[in-house]
């Protein structure tokens, strides 16, 4: 099986960044550490909850331990640890739910061309803020870092 590749490990992180205190991303949700969603509440962020960073960094490498294992799953080609680690930011950012119906798995697995998978990854820039989709900064630099991992794997 692939493993996450340090370079991927380093998109990762620098897009998520590492908030010891939990927060609200901008799309509205409780998050603490290097975006870890499932255990943090409204309540959390509320009473300025924080966690150390070997907290942080545990919680981060059993989030990915399931992304990982989704990924695995859910992709049918033979790719690089650094393909495989760019896809796993993706479906870490997005949730394995959306990256399992994306038209991104569909092209790989299909193999399709470079340009068009790029064209599906580039499209998942966008978050709601306020109930409106719109493209985020740090969105767009994340899926062009993942892009070019994948591309240069």
């Amino acid at each position: 099986m692939n493993k996450t590749s340090p370079k991927a490990l380093q998109i990762i992180k620098a897009s998520e960044g590492c908030k010891l205190k939990a927060y609200l991303c901008p799309a509205n949700v409780p998050t603490i550490g290097y975006g870890h969603t499932k255990t943090v509440t409204m309540a959390d962020v509320k009473s300025g909850k924080t966690i150390t960073q070997n907290e942080a960094d545990r919680l981060l490498s059993t989030d990915l331990a399931e992304f990982e294992k989704g990924v695995a799953t859910l992709v049918k080609v033979p790719i690089t640890d650094d393909q495989f680690g760019a896809l796993v930011s993706f479906a870490f950012n997005l949730g394995l739910g959306a990256f399992a119906g994306s038209t991104l798995l569909k092209r790989i697995n299909g193999k399709a061309s470079m340009a068009e998978i790029g064209k599906s990854w580039l499209q998942w820039d966008k978050a709601r803020v306020k109930g409106i989709l719109k493209p985020l900064r740090g969105l767009t630099i994340r899926r062009q870092a993942e892009l070019d991992l994948f591309r240069l794997a």
